[in-house]
């Protein structure tokens, strides 16, 4: 037996019907009946409803709860009534005023149902449950007031107090537990970014520490050091995912490219940035790199160097190896590579590339240049 989805009230009748194979309209007048005899039907109704489960959600409906009636204004015309029959009957001369207990229920059940399931409902705003919310605490407020007026009996002062105080505090209520809300999620937080600051200092003073000594002690060629540096990128972006400036994307996706590449060739490719330009990098700029990058841990190896300078004007990247350098004019016909995959595509991108040799006359050095333009987009 299972509840359904779209419901009047609890899917209780829906459900036993369904499961019994009556018709629903029947099983409700049953319900009724049995309500009627010590309220049996009552509390059936709830034991079922609180152990039968939901259907399974298919996969062209919503997960959520439908109810056709709205309970809560229900609930608040009843109370309504029920304000009112009290407000008639105060006199100083009864103990407790008629009514007044009914009410205070029939009010707070319309509090704790608009907070509780209303709230889970699609099809109640929250303007509607802020309405129903306001509505309730004002009637309780005012009667109660009006009790504290004209009743003296102890009793019903008693209760007119907790209901002028139930009225106050369901008004209050939400900025109370948005504020309660608000303060744990900032403990939880900052207890979360203690406790990584911690694991990353203890990581840092051991494991990082042991795969960088391995690096330099197994040299940038070797399968050693590929592997060491592979595991220390993932464990710094690991450890330190968020904390990149929204102005880095060039510089990550840089980052991104060169750990793909140390995976497939035995390299080891620094990135350094320096400068914010705050723009969107280029994908021409960032495949030319790529395949400036790429030629230099194929054809050469060992350490290289990518230097990104960024500033609002223009964007600047230098990819340094340490090989025998390379001259444009001696490559065959047929080896596009530098040709058509950097010169070629900065030329169509608006920007400039250059190869020759690098700092000294060692290597080889690929500089991209591309301004940035009007837009913002680089």
């Amino acid at each position: 037996m299972t509840r359904p989805r779209r419901v009047l009230l609890g899917g209780v009748c829906a459900g036993l019907a369904e499961h019994l194979g009556r018709r629903v309209g029947g099983v409700r007048l049953f319900m009724v009946v049995l309500a009627l005899l010590g309220g049996a039907g009552i509390l059936l109704y709830l034991w079922l409803w609180a152990l039968v489960p939901l259907e399974e959600v298919r996969a062209d409906e919503a997960s959520a709860v439908r109810r056709r009636i709205p309970v809560a204004a229900v609930l608040l015309a009843l109370g309504g009534v029920a304000a009112l029959v009290v407000a008639s009957t105060v006199t100083a001369s009864i103990p407790l005023v008629p009514g007044i207990l009914e009410m205070t229920l029939l009010l707070a059940a319309t509090v704790a149902w608009s907070l509780s399931f209303d709230r889970k409902d699609p099809g109640r705003s929250r303007v509607f449950g802020v309405v129903v919310r306001s509505a309730a605490a004002g009637l309780l407020i005012l009667v109660g007031a009006l009790v504290l007026t004209h009743g003296s009996a102890l009793p019903t002062v008693i209760v007119a107090v907790l209901m002028v105080v139930l009225g106050t505090g369901v008004l209050a209520a939400p900025s109370v537990v948005q504020l309660w809300v608000r303060l744990i999620g900032e403990r939880t937080a900052r207890v979360r970014e203690e406790q990584r600051a911690e694991i990353a200092a203890h990581l840092h003073d051991s494991v990082l520490q042991t795969l960088a000594l391995i690096q330099n002690r197994a040299g940038a060629s070797s399968e050693v050091a590929r592997i060491a540096r592979a595991q220390e990128r993932e464990l710094r972006d690991w450890l330190f995912a968020g904390t990149a400036a929204v102005g880095d994307d060039l510089a990550i996706e840089l980052r991104e490219v060169a750990a793909a590449i140390e995976l497939d060739y035995p390299a080891r490719i620094d990135v350094v940035t320096a400068g914010d330009s705050g723009s969107r990098p280029s994908a021409a700029l960032v495949a030319a790199a790529r395949e400036g990058m790429l030629n230099a841990a194929r054809h050469v190896g060992g350490e290289v160097s990518v230097y990104l300078e960024m500033s609002p004007s223009a964007v600047d990247v230098y990819i340094r190896d340490r090989g025998p350098g390379v001259d444009l004019a001696t490559l065959p016909a047929d080896r596009l590579g530098i040709r058509e995959s950097i010169i070629g595509r900065m030329t169509r991108a608006g920007g400039t590339a250059t190869v020759g040799p690098g700092i000294g006359g060692l290597g080889t050095e690929v500089h991209l240049h591309l301004e940035n333009s009007p837009g913002g987009q680089g």
